[in-house]
């Protein structure tokens, strides 16, 4: 076996980006130009074999990135200066339904490589991609793909990384011409022009600059001192004591601003074209950090969650993550990423997040996409699968030695529901295996069973997401499912304070029930992080101690279910400051009771209302279609926030989820077929009176046939 790659020579990236930016076709390139595969393939390509990070067939049909792909390569460097540098990579969906896949890409890795469109620049995806970014503080290099493209502007998608994003943007290239016309790179901080010849650009040619370009290249090179400097101090006193900066200083400037989240390097290239990928493994080797200089902090279980740095060193005691789980003919492959230690094949490693069960780790490998080789050893900073070891997704593991747990994934709330059911009754086992296989898998996938209706209802991010996993269940378990209509994520609010009073009285033979309980409930300020907030006024006694928790219990109880139209309570604050207990009679069951019953009666005068989810949509269509496009917005009940016209139109609007069933056909018989949307959850919004009516009337409609059965 190969020796191994020291750990300042490691890199782990994540490629992430807005749909259709071209991330798959890059990392196809990747792979190419480091000599993993042998072939470039297009994600949509007429060979029928597809990219080879979109491994499903469901990814291949769709030209869609549904499963984050993981794969690792060896780059020698274009340069001859560089060493050969170990880049594992993830390449990540840009369907903002298959959020939680990026989310939890960005979780387990040190360095990402934005991707943004030359043409549209930063769309509502690269917004949520560069919030997960942040929420992780993970380094990234911009990178504007698709300069070959019509309306290709390298400037102004630089320009909307500060504007939209507050990043600070440094450009470190000079694009030789754009759209048909882009022909080669200038790097200024070496001061050459870079062609890429051959049939797949793979022959890199450093020229001389041209002379039209030669004030440009030196007005840029000035210009990235200058930008460097204003967040870099060391570069700053020799700038200002103007003395020559050389390549090599310049280089480690950017990448100590880069790290310390002060800048974005941005580069150009054209994937499909292929140029300026192998500047970019350049830049990724010489601007985004090894394992050693990204601080991972885990939670010491034994010392009351106090905060501990995980270090990257092998020889310390072994701490892993487990990050996602992919099931495939052989069985359950779990993706870990090693934080700490080394783990070799045949040990016993513990899940710490399981009450510290034991496991064996029977076999373990490097992945590379659908393929994969197998290892003896990981060590920490590599990002490895293991095959037979039971976890679910977000799960940590040690030796033994520490009880430690690394922090856990954001997991956003999902957005709307279907009630599902095998087509066929002899399907119900698969039917049970593959949900219970994709909750595993899918954090942001949810089952639960309606108690009333006794239905299964499935949840997610959108109706990409629920569909793609129907699609599943009927490919990989032959089980065709049936599913009702969306159903939307409603919530129930109250808009003003309302008393509490309530006295719960019972007697019954032997001992009988008493409580008293006094507040008040009113709505918490629009910008509380939590949905519900309990507060304990009472003063003298008036309710004992012990009871204090039952009060708690009981309004939880209340704000579970409105009775409006039976959605959960959001945004209330329940607050006790008197009551009254009796000395035999009183006992949690009677005060859970009574704070319960108390807070339905108050929630009757506390002006309640209906809120529903508005999503954040973003549509691309060609300009001729404008019109069409805005008027089935309004028609939607839509609020138009931009429209931004060049050769096609791009309209942002926020627009009430349950308006949006149906909308993607809508859309293109309006557009004949050319126009696209995305779209993510944007904020809760109060429904308009008349529909709130109408909807209150249903529900209690359908309350009085249940009660009639």
């Amino acid at each position: 076996m190969a020796a191994r790659i020291p750990l300042n020579r490691i890199r782990n990236i994540g490629i992430s980006a807005h749909i259709d930016s071209g991330k798959t076709t890059l990392t196809e390139r990747v792979l190419f130009y480091t000599g993993r595969i042998h072939k470039i393939h297009e994600v949509r390509g007429k060979d029928g074999v597809g990219a080879k990070m979109d491994s499903m067939d469901l990814e291949r049909e769709k030209g869609i990135t549904i499963q984050s792909a993981a794969t690792y390569c060896v780059w020698p460097g274009s340069q001859q200066q560089l060493q050969p540098h170990n880049i594992n990579i993830i390449d990540t969906p840009g369907h903002v339904d298959f959020t939680i896949e990026v989310e939890r890409a960005l979780r387990v890795l040190d360095g990402a490589i934005l991707v943004l469109d030359s043409g549209k620049g930063v769309q509502s995806q690269s917004i949520t991609v560069d919030k997960q970014m942040k929420r992780y503080r993970v380094p990234r290099i911009a990178f504007v793909n698709k300069m070959d493209n019509p309306g290709a502007n390298y400037e102004r998608v630089a320009e909307m990384l500060k504007e939209k994003l507050g990043h600070h943007p440094v450009k470190l290239q000079v694009p030789i011409g754009a759209e048909s016309d882009f022909r080669g790179i200038i790097d200024p901080i070496i001061g050459k022009a870079v062609y890429f010849d051959g049939n797949d650009g793979e022959i890199i040619r450093e020229e001389e600059i041209p002379a039209e370009f030669a004030d440009k290249a030196k007005a840029a090179r000035e210009k990235i001192i200058h930008d460097v400097a204003d967040v870099d101090d060391e570069l700053a006193e020799k700038f200002l004591a103007e003395e020559p900066i050389s390549v090599d200083e310049l280089r480690a400037a950017i990448r100590r601003a880069t790290l310390a989240l002060k800048m974005t390097p941005v580069m150009c290239g054209s994937a499909i074209k292929n140029k300026g990928v192998q500047l970019l493994l350049d830049a990724v080797v010489h601007y985004l950090p090894n394992p050693t200089e990204v601080l991972n902090e885990a939670h010491d279980q034994a010392n009351n969650e106090e905060k501990v740095v995980v270090e990257s060193d092998s020889t310390k005691p072994f701490v892993g993550l487990a990050f996602k789980l992919q099931q495939d003919k052989y069985g359950q492959l779990t993706y870990f990423r090693v934080y700490q230690g080394s783990v070799t094949s045949g040990d016993t490693i513990f899940n710490v997040s399981n009450e510290m069960r034991k496991v064996r780790v029977p076999r373990m490998f490097r992945m590379h996409s659908d393929d994969r080789e197998e290892i003896q050893t990981a060590e920490a900073g590599d990002i490895v699968a293991f095959y037979g070891v039971e976890a679910s997704s977000g799960e940590t593991f040690t030796d033994g030695k520490v009880n430690w747990t690394l922090t856990s994934m954001h997991v956003p709330a999902a957005v709307i529901s279907l009630a599902v059911a095998p087509k066929d009754r002899s399907a119900e086992a698969n039917f049970s295996k593959a949900l219970n296989r994709f909750t595993k898998e899918d954090p942001t996938f949810r089952v639960h069973q309606d108690e009333e209706s006794q239905q299964t209802i499935i949840s997610g991010m959108g109706e990409l997401h629920l569909d793609i996993y129907m699609e599943r269940m009927k490919r990989e378990y032959n089980c065709e499912v049936v599913a009702g209509k969306p159903q939307v994520a409603y919530r129930e609010a109250i808009t003003k304070r309302a008393e509490i009073n309530y006295t719960h009285k019972k007697q019954t033979g032997g001992s009988g029930q008493y409580a008293k309980v006094m507040g008040y409930i009113e709505p918490l300020p629009a910008d509380a992080i939590e949905t519900y907030e309990f507060v304990d006024d009472i003063t003298g006694g008036a309710i004992p101690r012990e009871f204090i928790g039952s009060c708690d219990k009981g309004f939880r109880e209340g704000v579970k279910k409105g009775t409006l139209i039976g959605f959960p309570v959001v945004g209330v604050r329940a607050v006790i400051n008197d009551g009254a207990s009796h000395a035999v009679d009183s006992s949690e069951m009677a005060f859970k009771t009574a704070a319960l019953m108390g807070f339905r009666e108050a929630y009757a005068k506390s002006g309640p209302t209906i809120l529903e989810p508005i999503m954040k949509v973003e549509i691309d269509a060609p300009t001729e279609f404008q019109g069409s496009v805005v008027g089935q917005v309004n028609q939607r009940r839509g609020v138009i926030l931009e429209t931004v016209s060049g050769d096609s139109v791009s309209v942002t609007a926020e627009v009430p989820l349950n308006a949006m069933f149906g909308y993607s056909t809508d859309l293109r018989s309006a557009t004949q077929g050319k126009g696209t949307f995305t779209m993510e959850f944007s904020k809760y919004a109060v429904v308009p009176r008349q529909e709130q009516d109408e909807m209150v009337k249903k529900y209690k409609e359908k309350l009085a046939a249940e009660a009639k059965k």
